[in-house]
């Protein structure tokens, strides 16, 4: 009997693609599959027709040559479909082509696979750093041990005793994935003797027990920029985990966080700082010394300072670490209550409260404040 022309099996045009023609075919396999028409005799022959077409028109050699001879040009070259039964497992065979098309789907592998032997990069490593805010804001350079992967000198990152080698792995036969089916399910697993190599090593290497790495602890010099603050990470190239079949190393992030300070609380550009001034301080103005990051500077209290106020002293804070002018130190002025009173300070400050009278001329913000209360009981009242 004739076979009918590949394309006209598919439902595709001659000129179709190759994303056309896996859409035709996996709607014609799970339309025809064996597993889902058990009662239908002819589905297995319209499966096997179907996924003869696919493999032929998805090879380009394949295609050119049936596209130029027809079958003629094709006959004897599909694997698996002309004489070797849609079961098997071999090159071509339905296990290859079925999980191409469904690989995404059921986790097949008949697409390209991955080297499990090829270098792989290794990864990134994170190093928590506490500054002082002076470290932070002038900038330094510090020494940090970090504890990593490298790769093992003795065998050079191979794994193996020097004098021996890596064999290909018997259960996967180098693939690093083995692939079980069952009827429509494909699943592909982790070579279990293996563990995803593809190799394995007869004479493990006596430092590194086949690994390729070992662990050291390094000791590196870190420059931090002035104006540093939380939250930002300096990168450190080639530092992170060895890589692994002779990759690059992954880089190492040092991620900064500013300790607390007895005086001083950042504000991103900005520093604040609380500065207790006495009673005649507040009331009669006073001039005061104020601590920086750069040394004292004088702060005029200026008579009749309330508690809370804020003084501000441009260009004292923090020069930011991407550039822009430096922020500015903000003094808040708080009022200190004296103690320790002898009996004659104590007279004497009842003599200054007699001498201010009953009149609000003296604390204005207390009298409207009673004033508040007062107006706020007469409204609730019915």
């Amino acid at each position: 009997m004739s076979k009918r022309d590949y394309y006209e099996v598919l439902g595709v045009e001659r000129s179709a693609d190759q994303k056309e023609i896996k859409k035709a075919y996996r709607r014609l396999a799970q339309k025809y599959h064996p597993d889902r028409n058990p009662d239908d005799d002819t589905a297995a022959e319209k499966f096997r027709e179907v996924s003869e077409a696919y493999e032929v028109l998805t090879d380009s050699e394949k295609r050119a040559a049936y596209d130029q001879f027809g079958h003629a040009g094709v006959d004897g070259q599909a694997g698996g479909f002309g004489g070797g039964g849609f079961g098997g497992a071999g090159a071509g065979g339905f296990s290859d082509i079925f999980g191409d098309v469904f690989g995404d789907i059921f986790g097949g592998g008949g697409g390209a696979r991955r080297n499990p032997n090829a270098p792989q990069r290794g990864a990134d490593m994170r190093y928590n750093l506490e500054l002082d805010l002076e470290d932070a804001v002038a900038g330094t350079t510090v020494d940090i041990r970090v504890p990593r992967h490298v790769e093992c000198g003795h065998c050079d990152g191979n794994g193996a005793e020097p004098g021996s080698s890596k064999e290909t792995c018997p259960t996967c036969h180098g693939m690093g994935q083995v692939r079980m089916q069952q009827g429509f399910f494909a699943v592909q697993q982790t070579c279990p003797t293996c563990h995803g190599r593809g190799e394995v090593i007869k004479v493990p290497c006596r430092e590194c027990h086949g690994e390729g790495r070992v662990r050291e602890t390094r000791t590196l010099s870190v420059k931090i920029p002035a104006g540093v603050d939380t939250g930002d990470r300096i990168r450190l190239n080639n530092e992170g985990e060895a890589g692994a079949n002779g990759g690059p190393p992954g880089d190492l992030y040092v991620q900064v966080a500013i300790k607390s300070h007895p005086i001083f609380e950042r504000d991103g550009r900005h520093l604040h700082c609380e500065v207790p001034i006495n009673f005649v301080d507040a009331a009669l103005g006073g001039e005061l010394e104020v601590p920086t990051l750069e040394g004292r500077v004088k702060l005029k209290i200026p008579p009749e300072t309330q508690t809370g106020k804020l003084f501000r002293l441009r260009g004292k804070g923090v020069k930011p670490v991407r550039g822009g002018p430096p922020g500015d130190l903000i003094c808040k002025v708080v009022l200190e209550t004296p103690v320790n009173l002898t009996e004659h300070q104590k007279d004497l400050l009842r003599q200054f409260q007699d001498s201010l009278g009953n009149g609000n001329t003296h604390s204005p913000k207390k009298d409207g404040w009673f004033d508040g209360v007062k107006k706020f009981f007469e409204d609730m009242k019915p």
